[in-house]
């Protein structure tokens, strides 16, 4: 979980000020009367230090021993300076900002923290500044791998003042990193539901986390929802793969869909395994459509997976057998529609329109889908509907489809593959055009 690494402590604190050694004022009453560091006495005024002291933490000084990397000289003035008797909380804000620049620079995470801790905790302190600091002790604590105290800095944040959006996703992370599944679901799912309630689109970061936890929880309903949400806003071949896997695994899906299933995998992935276009082509022939068959046959030889190794001459008898079905229906698919009208119901006139919409004749094929359903009587009427909605896609009529595959309901595996033509008719403009097109 690399990516999750927080920025390097320096730069961080860079953008605060904690890495660059405090402007000092000495005492006046102090300098009148220099003493030694071992009984000086405390400065009478509370945001001075005393010239003895100084001497030692003169900003200038420490800066350019810091930059030449001369760390060694440096604790030793901090060393001294810790040396001092009743020093004030000023002067041990000083020396702790001064041990902070050091471990910061030197790469000292433990005595930055053990600084920075006692930075947060001094009345010297700015109160406005408190948060930052705060903030930057928890970011340390998650790079320190120490997940729990980073909750804990963190919500501390958010308590004094910070603002909660700038952390909250580093905490479900630090969750998530402590095998805290439990309390990173909730928490993620808390910050997607309240940007989808924005109107957002919910950070891609935040749901491949939660599909994580869910995967690592078991709990595939989740899952799957979340994969949906992701293929919906950042689709990838990668992500429409694994739905489409979690779609057919179902126990509620209906092999009788199978085809359908092929038909929207056909148009979202580049390529198919050679199995699934011989399978493909066989269903079609089975249902009444060659050119359809043809089409899956042609693709996978294109794609170089068919007409290959051990089985290339069952896809070559495949490929002649489906040329030579597709041939005949174009001869004879006309004839078709008159017997198709004949028929008590709409079924007959649905795959004719069907079938030309394979052929390219999308308006045809359109309006025959369209008297069909009209007819009624059909036994399947959503599957109807679902074949409308892909001639009408393959049309380009993109409103109409969606508008189609919207009225679709089952629970049978029909309500999500119309869903998931939805999503993909709507997938953002900038991965349309690098997206598989629609198969023809």
């Amino acid at each position: 979980m690399s990516q999750f690494r927080l920025a390097r402590i320096s730069l961080i604190l860079a953008a605060i000020g904690l890495n660059a050694a405090p402007a000092l004022m000495t005492s006046a009453s102090a300098q009148t009367a220099p003493a030694t560091p071992a009984t000086s006495a405390a400065p009478t005024k509370p945001d001075t230090v005393r010239p003895d002291l100084y001497k030692l933490l003169e900003p200038g000084m420490i800066k350019g021993l810091i930059d030449g990397k001369k760390f060694a000289e440096v604790q030793e003035k901090v060393a001294a300076a810790e040396a001092f008797a009743n020093r004030t909380p000023y002067e041990t804000y000083v020396i702790e900002r001064m041990k902070f620049a050091l471990a910061s620079a030197s790469g000292n995470d433990a005595m930055a923290m053990s600084s920075l801790e006692a930075i947060i905790n001094s009345p010297s302190t700015p109160a406005a500044d408190k948060p930052e600091f705060i903030l930057a002790m928890g970011n340390m604590q998650f790079n320190a791998k120490n997940y729990p105290k980073a909750i804990e800095w963190m919500k501390r944040y958010i308590s004094d003042g910070g603002s909660p959006t700038r952390v909250r996703g580093s905490i479900v992370r630090a969750y998530f990193l402590n095998n805290d599944f439990a309390a990173a679901k909730t928490e993620v799912t808390a910050m997607l539901a309240e940007s989808e309630k924005a109107g957002k689109v919910p950070p891609a970061d935040d749901l491949r986390l939660l599909a994580t936890i869910a995967g690592k929880q078991k709990d595939m309903a989740t899952y799957t929802a979340t994969v949906e949400k992701l293929v919906a806003s950042y689709p990838t071949e990668e992500l429409w793969a694994d739905l489409l896997h979690r779609m057919y695994g179902k126990t509620s899906f209906n092999s009788k869909l199978q085809l359908d299933a092929y038909r929207l995998e056909t148009t979202v992935l580049k390529q198919m395994e050679a199995e699934q276009y011989v399978e493909m082509a066989e269903l079609a022939l089975l249902a009444g459509f060659p050119i359809e068959a043809k089409k899956a046959v042609d693709a996978g030889f294109a794609a170089n997976v068919l007409g290959t190794g051990a089985n290339a001459a069952k896809h070559k008898s495949l490929r002649e057998r489906a040329n030579k079905n597709a041939a005949d229906d174009v001869k004879n698919i006309a004839s078709g529609e008159a017997s198709a009208s004949k028929l008590k119901d709409g079924t007959g006139l649905v795959n004719l329109g069907y079938a030309y919409s394979t052929m390219d004749e999308f308006d045809k094929g359109i309006d025959l889908i369209e008297k069909g359903i009209a007819k009624g009587g059909l036994k399947r009427p959503e599957e109807a509907k679902l074949k409308l909605g892909m001639a009408l896609a393959k049309a380009g009529r993109k409103d109409d489809a969606i508008k189609t595959f919207e009225g679709i309901k089952g629970t049978d595996g029909i309500g999500d593959l119309a869903r998931y033509w939805v999503m993909w008719l709507k997938r953002p403009a900038d991965t349309a055009a690098a997206a598989a097109p629609v198969a023809k």
